[in-house]
């Protein structure tokens, strides 16, 4: 294989000769397991030594059985399982000189100087204390004889690389955190389950969510659900407080609304620093309304379960980023935290992330309320302004009269996630004075004039719908633009907003090249990417990918279950995605795939037989169920039955197989908290350059915008939300194959092989390089819930 001159491979960054040792530290978060395996496999796969530490700091400072070697089977089955297998425990003794000094004897003892810890910023700090410290310990371990001099001289070096396990997600520096995510779905799986019997009772539920100092998870499943009234203790409530959630809960059952929710972070304050507890609302709501009112504490229920697609994802690529920090430490590399931006890995200084996690509760503490919802980050802070933006309507008097007519409208293929970027767009877009049209069935749907005005209550309750309520179609409008364009005329459409997937895109493309004959095109067009695919070109992620990612995911660990106690077998998943096999690809990571067969990536006869062989291979000394996905349109001859067939046969007598087409499975379900916030917030994002294109465009009485600039499509590149003209994207787009010329994910490809026992080559050109923390760093996240 030839290598561009301007890709760096790691295979002159060695093991050889290093150890390193991973623990989990603090409290458990889902997803730490995928962390300790992919930290495991890397360190193997370089030829490092690579050691378990059992229960944290306890385990180093006991040493003895907790300090154990690891090997390439003692990770196998455990990406799905939720908590820490290798334990975790609060250790009272390293914070100690003492105990320090114990662990230092006792990692000198295994030749262990590289320390991969996974925990929160407790942990961490703690690791870097101890660092400091190492060359003094070493020193005193060998004036009381514990450890000869070569020993103090070999060992000289401690090296430390931190991954941030915490559901709160309360660590300065990274967009996520290990375990959010999951933590995140098990709200929302509460609070959709409640919903139903809210409605059937007419009640009100005060739901408690973890979050001691940070109200991440109470703002972002807040956001997800459509919540009431959210209370976090980085922006306690204006005093009077009580009186106004009283209105609003009021005027919503007025409305005919038959439920209320108010989610609370178990931290929430007032501006006085005093807590806000759930019961104290309970028992404001059922005196000053009389309405029947229950309160759910979701208490350890957010820490279980198994991680999420997204946190197995995010877990094994922090963990083979840590292995690569630690081989390219010297003696004087300071501390680092490996983290996400956007959709990119970085590395921080440990320390500089701590401070500024310590500031947060500082500001907090001394009551600058806005300062602290900077600190934690602009992802916070635009999560905040949405959430403030869709929950509370102004009156009609405050708001602004722009005269401006906006449609919107759902392309495609129906993608969960869909339902909150419409909600979204349609609130937003009321709120900044504009007049909101629905169209039903998309173009074809417009052509036929089923169009009409949305209100702001019409779209209550649409976060968590999966599908398209507005109804959704593949037509694309070239064959009746001049219809649409009487269409447009009639109801004075001013700007059009389209979300959805590859069919999206050549709609507007369609639309922009029509304006030359009709000056009705010549308007604002926007789009919103929305396929389950992920498969347009001008944006990492779609809204949908995720939720169909999770059900791939879920899906491959119970099939993968259905086998347990059984003799040894194989199961070959076929999965949809068009020629697009971000699916496959990114799911076989999540669920620990041995192999994943996409279009992108040609494969022969002689690549199945290489793959039957190493499965076998593996078969017949350790694991005991193997799993191959495979894109539906990956290659027309070897079909998913030929795939079966060539595996059945070829491993008689080591094991069977088992074939499963996932289908429209992958489109169903309601949207994962990730797409409901994507959705959210992209859209919110998209209806604010709308106004400022309409804005702009408005001459002598009307609108006219037939720039470039006017047709965008608005999609994640790697840290930055960016609006895209569609005609430059022509160029980067395989329109045969609807699939992106370039694509992100294929380089998590090498990941998957790496952590099957692969050899093969891993470009880390784009690995994280140092960087330093700053307060308006820009995070992509912004624009994306789970970030």
């Amino acid at each position: 294989m030839s290598r561009p001159d301007n890709k760096k491979f790691f295979e002159n960054l060695t093991g050889a000769g290093k150890s390193i040792a991973v623990l989990t530290s603090g409290g458990d978060a889902q997803g730490m397991n995928a962390a300790v395996r992919a930290v495991v496999r890397m360190g193997i796969y370089v030829g490092a030594k690579v050691y378990f530490i059992h229960e944290g700091y306890q385990g180093m400072v006991d040493g003895g059985d907790n300090i154990e070697e690891a090997k390439w089977e003692s990770v196998s089955s455990m990406l799905q399982v939720g908590g820490t297998v290798i334990g975790s425990a609060r250790c009272k003794e390293f914070r100690t000189h003492e105990g320090r000094l114990k662990a230092a004897h006792n990692l000198v003892q295994k030749g262990i100087t590289n320390l991969c810890v996974i925990g929160g910023d407790g942990s961490l700090t703690g690791a870097n204390l101890f660092r400091e410290e190492w060359s003094g310990l070493l020193a005193e371990l060998f004036e009381q004889g514990l450890i000869d001099e070569d020993a103090a001289q070999i060992y000289s070096a401690l090296h430390i690389v931190g991954m941030v396990g915490s559901i709160d997600n309360d660590f300065c520096g990274t967009d996520m955190t290990i375990g959010t995510d999951s933590a995140l779905h098990r709200i929302i799986e509460v609070v959709d389950a409640i919903m139903t019997t809210a409605q059937s009772h007419q009640r009100t539920f005060v739901l408690e969510v973890m979050g001691r100092h940070c109200g991440y998870l109470a703002l972002v499943s807040a956001l997800a659900c459509g919540a009431d009234w959210v209370l976090i203790p980085e922006m306690p409530p204006e005093d009077g407080w009580e009186e106004k959630m009283c209105q609003k809960l009021s005027a919503k059952r007025a409305g005919m609304k038959r439920l209320n929710i108010i989610i609370v972070a178990e931290g929430a304050i007032d501006r006085n620093n005093q807590p806000i507890t759930s019961d104290h609302i309970k028992d404001l709501v059922v005196s000053r309304l009389g309405f029947d009112t229950r309160v759910t504490i979701l208490g350890h229920v957010q820490r279980g379960g198994t991680p999420s697609a997204f946190d197995r994802i995010l877990a094994s690529r922090m963990g083979v980023e840590a292995v690569l920090a630690l081989l390219e430490t010297t003696a004087n590399t300071a501390a680092c935290v490996v983290s996400l931006c956007g959709n990119q890995s970085v590395r921080l200084p440990l320390m500089e992330c701590v401070q500024m996690t310590q500031e947060v509760q500082k500001a907090m503490d001394e009551k600058r309320f806005e300062e602290a919802v900077q600190l934690r980050g602009r992802s916070f802070e635009n999560n905040l302004k949405t959430y403030k933006l869709l929950a509370h309507r102004k009156p009609e008097s405050e708001l602004p009269h722009s005269n401006f007519n906006v449609a919107v409208l759902n392309v495609g293929a129906p993608a969960a996630g869909m339902n909150a970027a419409v909600r979204s767009a349609i609130r937003v877009g009321i709120s900044e004075g504009h007049k909101m049209f629905a169209v039903n069935d998309g173009f074809e749907g417009f052509y036929k004039g089923q169009i009409k005005e949305i209100k702001w209550a019409d779209v209550g309750g649409w976060t968590g719908q999966g599908g398209s309520l507005l109804g959704t179609k593949r037509t694309l409008p070239a064959k009746h633009v001049g219809e649409i364009a009487e269409q447009m005329r009639k109801y004075n459409i001013n700007a059009l907003l389209v979300i959805g997937g590859f069919e999206a895109i050549e709609c507007l493309l369609q639309l922009y090249e029509a304006r030359s004959n009709y000056e009705e095109f010549c308007i604002p067009l926007c789009m919103l990417p929305a396929t389950i695919s992920n498969n347009v070109p001008g944006t990492d992620l779609s809204i949908g990918a995720d939720t169909a990612l999770n059900a791939i995911v879920e899906t491959c660990d119970r099939i993968k279950q259905s086998a347990s106690g059984t003799k040894r077998r194989v199961f070959i998943i076929e999965t949809m995605g068009g020629y697009c096999g971000y699916l496959a690809s990114v799911g076989g990571l999540a669920a620990g795939a041995d192999a994943a067969y996409i279009y992108e990536e040609p494969f022969d006869i002689r690549d199945l037989q290489a793959n039957v062989e190493h499965l076998t291979a593996k078969m017949k000394t350790s694991i005991q169920r193997g799993l191959i996905l495979r894109n539906e349109n990956s290659n027309e001859n070897y079909t998913t039955d030929f795939i079966y067939q060539l595996y059945s046969e070829e491993g008689r007598g080591v094991f069977d197989c088992r074939k499963n087409v996932l289908g429209h499975m992958q489109q169903g379900g309601a949207p994962s908290p990730f797409d409901r916030n994507f959705g959210t917030k992209i859209a919110a994002k998209a209806m604010q350059w709308i106004t400022k294109k309409l804005n702009e465009s408005y001459r002598q009485g009307r609108v006219f915008a037939n720039t470039e600039d006017s047709a965008c499509l608005l999609g994640m590149r790697r840290r930055a939300m960016v609006f895209q003209p569609v005609v430059q994207l022509k160029d980067e787009t395989d329109f045969v194959h609807r699939i992106p010329k370039e694509q992100w994910w294929l380089k998590l490809r090498p990941l998957m092989k790496i952590l099957a026992k692969y050899k093969t080559s891993y470009d880390v050109s784009d690995s994280g390089q140092l960087e330093h923390v700053v307060l308006n760093r820009p995070k992509a996240s912004e624009a994306i819930a789970a970030i």
